[in-house]
């Protein structure tokens, strides 16, 4: 009895681009023959084979086009540093019932308190619910746009961030808006409201918003006024995460120097 049929069927199972079930062929015809599987069985557990790879793939390649920075997932969220955090709209978000609602969901809060990986982390809950997600700090943001524009794709590449199920843009308002950034980032706002939805992570607290406009209030008003509507509004108040660790029993060792403060 043949326990390797792989050869038999390798050039078949390329033609009809079923290749991945070579992989698994082996190990399943042995399972099959050890436990006296059906024909129907047996084909039923390559066909699962095949659409799990299948699925894996897909995940795996939206994943790398999210281009997120660290692959910081929900489970890894630490929630007690968090104590008035909303918990339980957080788990609800991670549903992904607000991408079917097209609706933004913003998150404020000071430096360090977790904006960024909560932000990545319900774009990779989105990832596995298989939405397209694209991941970029605001900079980066009208800094390509800016680009595609001396290049003649400007349309091309609005086009592209308007048809993303899910846009994160992380650090809006840490520098001002010039133009035509400010148009830009308006733009894409104006052509994305109730079509898509975006995640927004700010240190401005929601009120001083419009000071990332500083030369334009009425664009600030506008894309605000888009942003802010049937949004879910996460606060995070906590101490920062990169504050130094403080030991439990110092040791005394003599004058210590002074350490820089710094901001961020």
């Amino acid at each position: 009895m043949n326990l390797n049929p792989a050869p038999e069927l390798a050039p078949q199972l390329k033609q009809l681009r079923l290749s991945g079930i070579l992989d698994s062929l082996e190990a399943r015809n042995r399972e099959a023959i050890h436990s006296k599987l059906a024909y129907t069985d047996f084909l039923a557990l390559l066909i699962g084979d095949e659409v799990a790879r299948r699925e894996q793939k897909k995940f795996t390649s939206r994943l790398r086009r999210a281009q997120f920075r660290t692959t910081k997932t929900l489970d890894q969220f630490d929630f007690e540093r968090l104590p008035h955090l909303n918990r339980s709209l957080v788990h609800d978000l991670a549903t992904g019932r607000y991408l079917n609602e097209k609706a933004p969901v913003l998150i404020v809060g000071p430096c360090g308190t977790g904006k960024s990986h909560l932000a990545q982390a319900l774009g990779h809950c989105a990832v596995r619910q298989g939405e397209d997600v694209v991941f970029t700090t605001c900079a980066s943001l009208t800094q390509s746009l800016n680009a595609a524009r001396a290049t003649g794709s400007y349309e091309r590449k609005l086009a592209t961030l308007t048809r993303v199920p899910l846009l994160i843009i992380d650090d809006f308002g840490l520098k001002p808006l010039r133009a035509p950034a400010d148009e830009d980032l308006h733009d894409l706002i104006a052509e994305r409201y109730e079509q898509a939805s975006t995640i927004v992570t700010s240190n401005l607290d929601f009120p001083e918003w419009d000071q990332a406009f500083p030369a334009n209030r009425l664009l600030a008003s506008a894309s605000l006024d888009r942003l802010r509507h049937n949004a879910y509004c996460l606060v995070l108040d906590g101490q920062s995460y990169r504050a130094p660790k403080q030991l439990d029993n110092p040791v005394k060792s003599g004058p210590q120097k002074a350490a820089k403060s710094t901001q961020s």
